[in-house]
């Protein structure tokens, strides 16, 4: 259990490391969707700041789901630990684990297909920018159940 907390901790240090090295790249392609003036936006830059507001606005949230899951893993160690409550707190691990990777795709999919739907017009990237915020729409709900879930716990 240990080598998993470890490569936990070591997997978010490295997801932390490419977000901050994700927003450098933004800056670089012109998709700082803090930069966009709301007056020259087009509306693929309108939909592309709403998809990026929801990012950012769970991205945080990627600690808390590390803490918990430790905290959770601490508890499920516990001598004395009752089958059942081991059984609730083992789904709640999953839960955030699934959280964990659903966002972790989300991020390292998004602006690679970006760039390249924009090559195929303005429709193909509005199609695109609607599906993705379904996307991180769903991402952001099942972490905060995820991280409600293991709360309760």
């Amino acid at each position: 259990m240990k080598a998993i907390l470890k490569l936990s901790a070591i997997s978010l240090v490295l997801l932390l490391g490419a977000c901050g090295q994700k927003s450098h790249d933004h800056e670089g392609h012109d998709h700082d969707h803090h930069a966009h003036d709301s007056a020259n936006a087009s509306p693929d830059d309108a939909l592309y700041t709403e998809v990026m507001k929801i990012h950012d606005e769970v991205m945080p949230k990627m600690g808390d789901i590390y803490t918990l899951k430790e905290s959770l893993q601490k508890k499920l160690d516990t001598p004395g630990t009752e089958a059942g409550k081991k059984k609730e707190i083992e789904g709640a691990i999953v839960k955030l684990d699934a959280a964990d990777d659903a966002m972790r795709v989300w991020m390292r999919e998004f602006n690679t297909k970006l760039d390249s739907v924009k090559l195929e017009g303005e429709e193909k990237t509005q199609e695109y920018l609607k599906n993705e915020m379904e996307r991180i729409k769903k991402v952001k709900e099942d972490m905060l159940s995820a991280i409600e879930q293991a709360k309760s716990l």
